[in-house]
């Protein structure tokens, strides 16, 4: 498998491994073991692991199945979900 590592400025690396952080913490307070998980995801062990390191370079649609998992699927939904720059920009094309 031809595998790229995703480039990241470290700000932003920071960001990715926050959420594995969290998600590794989530499993572990729903007492789930790595291989559960993974098998319920439907992916392998080691994506799982990458995940939890904050790999950027694993398809967003994994980490969906590892949130639905945890049944954190509502947490997932949020992301985009306000965007207060975006609604500005929007604002000033309507004057």
């Amino acid at each position: 498998m031809n595998s790229k590592k995703a480039i990241l400025l470290p700000k932003y690396q920071k960001i990715f491994d926050g959420i594995g952080e969290n998600i590794k913490l989530a499993r572990k307070r729903r007492k789930l073991t790595a291989d559960q998980v993974s098998e319920r995801a439907g992916i392998h062990r080691a994506t799982l692991y990458r995940v939890e390191k904050g790999d950027p370079s694993v398809a967003i649609g994994i980490y969906f199945n590892i949130f639905r998992v945890l049944n954190l699927d509502k947490d997932f939904e949020q992301l985009a979900a306000d965007d207060p720059f975006g609604r500005k920009l929007q604002d000033l094309d309507l004057l």
